[in-house]
């Protein structure tokens, strides 16, 4: 058995490396197994709003009257229900029973939530590390969301009723949540670090793509959110599915267009499912212009009121 000062010569790195890797994999897992590990710190009206969604008699004055708490939230939840993607009828309200009532008391929360969590990713105060992998996953979310909205106005705009299940405000907001967990984990890894411990940034994101997907469902799954929701973050699916697409092949295939995009590597070992719409929309979106296909995703973000 290697001494642990033969850990640091040259042959034996990858071994400390390892060690290293697997000593904060095992904190993190614990953490996640055992739904100890510590939740984004929304504002509370955000958690105010989420456990009235779990009580049957809420009523849509109640979260109405809680958002007059937060008058920054009010006027984006207000700002979101007159953007093109969530006012279907084309109807301008200015009161917050009106924008609550469109949106669906469910709606709401989804929102608020989405909205919290990434000011927080750009507003958080954590080692600059910590700082830029966060506002790496903001820009990668909106990307995500946008690229599910026109895959999923793909599948509606194909004329079949097959697809009708889709909503596009649902399909923006699922990809905004897909990776929430990574804030616990970054924060757990901002904790590890301030303990004096050390972990390099390349092995810190592996250990984050191995374990985000758990933390997400955890963190989604302790919030209410439905089954479209965690199964989006935690890429697999948790039922038999009755629809021909869900939420889930919607964002797969919008991954694998984003990897085709980049030219990923991680392309080749990703598999996605689709029919011949699927593909089609696949075909289409993937030779969009660099110009074109940006330019689309600043328009429904922007469209998004988000």
């Amino acid at each position: 058995m290697n001494h642990l000062s033969f850990y640091w010569l040259p042959q034996n790195k990858d071994l400390l490396v390892k060690g290293i890797e697997s000593e904060f994999s095992q904190l993190v897992e614990h953490a996640v197994s055992s739904k100890k590990i510590a939740l984004p710190p929304i504002p509370e009206v955000v958690l105010k709003i989420q456990k009235l969604c779990t009580q049957d008699n809420t009523t849509v004055s109640d979260v109405a009257d809680c958002l007059l708490e937060d008058p920054g939230l009010a006027a984006i939840v207000i700002r979101v229900a007159n953007s093109v993607i969530f006012n279907r009828r084309n109807i301008t309200c200015t009161d917050l029973v009106t924008a609550v009532s469109r949106l669906g008391i469910l709606r709401v929360r989804d929102i608020v939530t989405a909205q919290a969590i990434e000011q927080l990713k750009h507003s958080v105060n954590l080692s600059s590390a910590c700082n830029r992998i966060l506002m790496n996953s903001a820009i990668n979310s909106r990307e995500l969301a946008a690229t599910m909205v026109m895959v999923v106005r793909g599948f509606r705009d194909s004329g079949t009723e097959t697809y009708q299940n889709l909503e596009a405000d649902k399909a923006l907001l699922t990809g905004l949540l897909a990776d929430i967990g990574l804030f616990c984990i970054v924060n757990e890894y901002h904790c590890y670090l301030e303990q004096g411990n050390y972990l390099a940034e390349d092995i810190a994101f592996q250990v984050f793509d191995r374990l985000c997907s758990n933390a997400s469902e955890l963190v989604l799954d302790s919030w209410g959110f439905d089954e479209d929701f965690i199964e989006v973050a935690s890429n697999k699916f948790r039922k038999r599915s009755s629809v021909a697409v869900s939420y889930l092949d919607v964002a797969r295939i919008a991954n694998h267009i984003l990897l085709f995009r980049r030219q990923d590597d991680a392309i080749d070992e990703h598999s996605v499912k689709f029919d011949v719409t699927g593909a089609d929309i696949l075909y289409k979106l993937s030779n969009l212009s660099d110009i074109e296909f940006n330019a689309q995703v600043d328009e429904l973000m922007s469209a998004s009121g988000l």
